[in-house]
């Protein structure tokens, strides 16, 4: 099953026989704040106007816990995400369609999310609410309760296994390359880049027009970064988000891959952890 889905095809899937819930998750990291800035408000942009349908989902409160020592975005209580996807109207026997505002790291978030703990038919809105042609709606839903139950399934990497894997593996670094180099640090009270890692920018597995790129031209780029058949894959940003978004684009050229969700913002708040600085992986 393809990862992502157009917004023509999810126009007819709409009307179709199965017509698949909707989750409008849309989210920006928070760093304009540091210059004064409110910060973005997904829901009242959902509010304004969302896809027909759609139900808002907090990234920040139902896709992630609190912030500490397992990173800015740790996994969420399952019983609490659980409770949130059926609050959607998430079934197992449903499918689903995630959208965000269009940079797609929120609603590659949701999808890893709900593929991790076991729904069998999750997509990406490629584009996200811009490919989005049809009239939007400011009504809120109220859909009848879900029967998903999540169940933590493999896939997931922790620190010393993101470790492990950039000796034996592919260990993908999805932040910018200015990050992953240590010459700048935005966010995160380290510079630089987990020893072994490969830097594959986030960025780089969309085109101009903010969608996917088609999936050969995805695999020829995962493969000049040392992705081959049969290559254990793990991948890690700054809190488990963006790099969600690379795991999705590996999905799309058929290529598995691993998440270390508590990423840099866990890695760089250890003091004993080694880091990497410049363009060499070591």
């Amino acid at each position: 099953m393809n990862a992502i889905i157009s917004a023509s095809d999810l126009a007819k899937d709409l009307v179709g026989a199965r017509p698949p819930v909707l989750l409008d998750v849309r989210w920006q990291l928070t760093a304009a704040k540091a210059a004064g800035e409110p910060p973005f408000d997904g829901r009242a942009a959902y509010e304004a106007g969302h896809l027909p349908g759609a139900v808002y989902v907090d990234l920040e409160r139902e896709l992630a816990s609190a912030p500490g020592k397992a990173g800015r975005h740790p996994l969420p209580d399952f019983a609490h995400f659980g409770t949130a996807m059926r609050r959607a109207g998430v079934s197992s026997g449903t499918p689903v369609v995630v959208y965000d505002g269009g940079q797609g790291w929120a609603a590659a978030r949701a999808w890893w999310l709900l593929r991790w703990t076991g729904h069998p038919d999750v997509r990406v809105l490629d584009g996200g609410l811009p490919s989005w042609e049809g009239s939007l709606d400011t009504s809120v839903p109220a859909p009848a309760e879900g029967d998903f139950v999540p169940e933590p399934g493999a896939g997931l990497l922790d620190a010393d296994a993101a470790a492990a894997l950039a000796r034996s593996g592919v260990l993908l670094d999805a932040r910018a390359g200015e990050r992953y180099r240590g010459e700048v640090e935005p966010i995160d009270p380290v510079a630089g880049h987990i020893p072994g890692a490969v830097s594959a920018p986030t960025t780089e597995n969309v085109g101009a027009d903010g969608r996917f790129l088609p999936a050969v031209e995805l695999r020829a780029r995962f493969e000049g970064l040392g992705v081959t058949e049969g290559s254990r894959v793990g991948v890690y940003c700054g809190s488990g988000v963006s790099a969600a978004h690379e795991v999705l684009a590996l999905a799309a050229a058929g290529l598995p891959a691993e998440l270390y969700v508590g990423s840099w913002s866990e890695w760089s708040s250890d003091p004993d952890r080694p880091v990497a600085v410049g363009p060499d992986p070591q």
